[in-house]
């Protein structure tokens, strides 16, 4: 069987390392708010090109500490708007409506699956605070449309950078191109930790500085609270672990192109739609704006292929099955139909993707999808 994303074999590339960490961080009697942490959000923030990071509990926290402090700076306030992609994962949505913030859905484009950001001005209206642009599957979803209608309307861009690490858009990085970025370092993730984490980056020191106290009770001085916070923190040996993993984050996403391309370019089976990146005036591998977090194909028989994939012995998953509009969770929004959204959640189907995976496991991913019919 090749898996989909065999961890163990991952973090056994770094195991001397991280069993290392783990012995410091163990035998430094100090395990929240410490050093490693500090060195970690020094180093994050570098590698991005932030002001910035704060570390918090995970991705979804990081989301929602963002819009939180957004409200208590008075940006925002209950009830309302920021507009966010139709397919994305729900973490996206349960951050804002943990804000009392109401998400308005917006179709993505179906070349790429991201936000169409030319459908995003007819969804304004006079409660719209923050565009919240997720750079799915890996790949950066920006452009100075976007840009522009921000700075017309004096909204907010919010980056859901959980997917895409490492990617870059004219030479920025994600999570620096927006006001606020958050991150996932979940275990799956292209930079992940062995267990949950997440951060924070922004360039405005105001708001990393609320967002530093909301993750910490709403306290920047111990029993003083100035907010009604949240207890998010990034604990010490998961900084640890993750500044590890950060100095080869550049080369794993490498190679992770190195696979795509190879995907690109030898699937030929005329029944699989595969994800073009949105810039190619340059060879696959070598298109900056994408770093592959998954590879996703689409297929009018999704279901039958997966099945046919998995008696070859190969696994797969589907990044996602149901769309957040359609989730017992928004029961008040199962009402709305979004064609595109509903097209890419029936057909996609995700192929193995990791920086340990072989050449002959891509040689046999392809042969096996190109003999399906």
């Amino acid at each position: 069987m090749i898996p989909f994303l065999d961890l163990q074999k991952i973090n056994a590339q770094y195991a001397d390392e991280l069993k290392q960490a783990a012995s410091e961080v163990i035998d430094s009697g100090w395990y929240l708010m410490g050093e490693k942490t500090k060195g970690f959000e020094k180093n994050l923030a570098s590698y991005i090109g932030s002001s910035n990071a704060i570390g918090v509990g995970n991705g979804l926290d990081a989301l929602r500490l963002i819009l939180k402090g957004y409200i208590e700076l008075g940006f925002m306030k209950a009830g309302d708007e920021i507009l966010v992609p139709a397919n994305t994962y729900i973490a996206s949505l349960l951050a804002i409506t943990d804000n009392k913030l109401k998400p308005v859905l917006v179709e993505p484009n179906l070349s790429n699956y991201n936000l169409d950001i030319d459908l995003l001005e007819k969804h304004l209206t006079d409660k719209t605070r923050a565009i919240m642009v997720v750079h799915l599957y890996g790949q950066v979803c920006w452009n100075e449309s976007l840009v522009a209608l921000a700075k017309k309307y004096n909204l907010k861009i919010i980056e859901d950078n959980a997917q895409a690490i490492g990617a870059e858009y004219n030479g920025i990085k994600t999570g620096a191109l927006g006001d606020a970025a958050g991150f996932s370092f979940y275990p799956g993730k292209n930079l992940g930790a062995l267990g949950d984490a997440g951060a924070v980056t922004t360039d405005d020191d105001k708001l990393a500085e609320v967002i530093r106290a909301l993750g910490n009770y709403g306290s920047r001085k111990k029993y003083v609270n100035e907010y009604q916070g949240l207890n998010s923190r990034l604990d010490e040996i998961q900084a640890a672990f993750l500044d590890i993993k950060l100095k080869y984050l550049d080369q794993e996403n490498q190679y992770r192109r190195q696979i795509a391309s190879r995907y690109l370019n030898e699937i030929k089976n005329p029944q699989v739609i595969l994800p073009f990146p949105s810039n190619t005036s340059f060879k696959f591998d070598d298109n900056e704006e994408h770093v592959w977090h998954l590879f996703v194909i689409r297929h009018p028989k999704r279901d039958q292929l997966q099945e046919y994939l998995a008696k070859n012995g190969i696994q797969t998953l589907i990044h996602y099955p149901i769309a957040p509009n359609k989730q017992r969770a928004y029961k008040h929004l199962n009402y709305l139909d979004f064609p595109i959204t509903n097209t890419i959640h029936q057909e996609v189907l995700s192929l193995p993707m990791s920086a340990v995976l072989t050449v002959k496991d891509v040689e046999k991913v392809v042969k096996v999808i190109n003999g399906f019919e």
